[in-house]
């Protein structure tokens, strides 16, 4: 058989999706790179051509999924018939689908970017997030602060201050995930559903709205993500 020549676009595309099927089956720690390359009938110099680590392809692999959420939810940001408001509640009700949509495959993932030896990488994976965040989350404050909903004199500080809150979230859903992982159903979604209110509270607070107007909190979702299954 002739050696098919793909584009280093196709390879890595390639590498990311059987690391994603993988990851997402066996759970990252009992993923090999050796089990990518199979997977992805490769060899390891390929691999280490696109890559440099394990590590290194899991935060490729993040930075996909938040820019694939990201796409998702952009028909409710270029809503006509959404003010600034309805867009940013619109934006957190979008989130919440994906999560509960995506749950088996999230909670691996976080798993392994909780634990205190992957902080660093954890960090890494973030900031990947929020670089892809920033403008979205800039021009949405630019609109509602243009519109008098809301009072932000500078978009871009309130919205690198509004990304820097979601932080709060890693021990929060790390305990939320072990509770859940030990049983304790109803204990792991207060926590999460108290931590997600409080949560919009803060928003309200930063963008000096009436407590309860952003919905980051939905009831019952604590829950639809913690057992949403296989």
């Amino acid at each position: 058989m002739p050696r098919v020549i793909k584009s280093p676009e196709i390879r890595s595309a390639e590498l990311l999706d059987c690391a994603q099927r993988l990851f997402f089956e066996r759970g990252y720690d009992n993923t090999t790179v050796n089990d990518i390359i199979r997977e992805a009938g490769l060899s390891k110099g390929a691999f280490y051509h696109y890559f440099a680590s394990k590590e290194a392809l899991l935060e490729a692999l993040a930075t996909r999924l938040a820019r694939d959420s990201f796409t998702e939810l952009q028909p409710v940001l270029n809503d006509p018939s959404l003010d600034g408001l309805g867009r940013l509640n619109a934006l957190f009700a979008g989130s919440r689908r994906l999560n509960v949509e995506l749950a088996p495959q999230m909670r691996k993932t976080f798993f392994v970017l909780f634990r205190p030896e992957n902080l660093a990488l954890f960090h890494r994976v973030d900031q990947s997030a929020r670089e892809l965040a920033m403008p979205i989350i800039t021009d949405l404050l630019r609109k509602g602060s243009d519109e008098g909903i809301f009072d932000v004199p500078d978009p871009e500080a309130f919205a690198e201050m509004f990304l820097q809150l979601r932080l709060i979230f890693r021990d929060v859903m790390h305990r939320a995930l072990l509770k859940a992982e030990q049983g304790n159903i109803d204990e792991a979604a207060r926590l999460l559903d108290d931590r997600l209110r409080l949560y919009g509270i803060a928003i309200d607070r930063l963008l000096k709205l009436p407590d309860g107007t952003i919905e980051a909190a939905q009831p019952g979702f604590a829950r639809a993500f913690l057992e949403a299954g296989p």
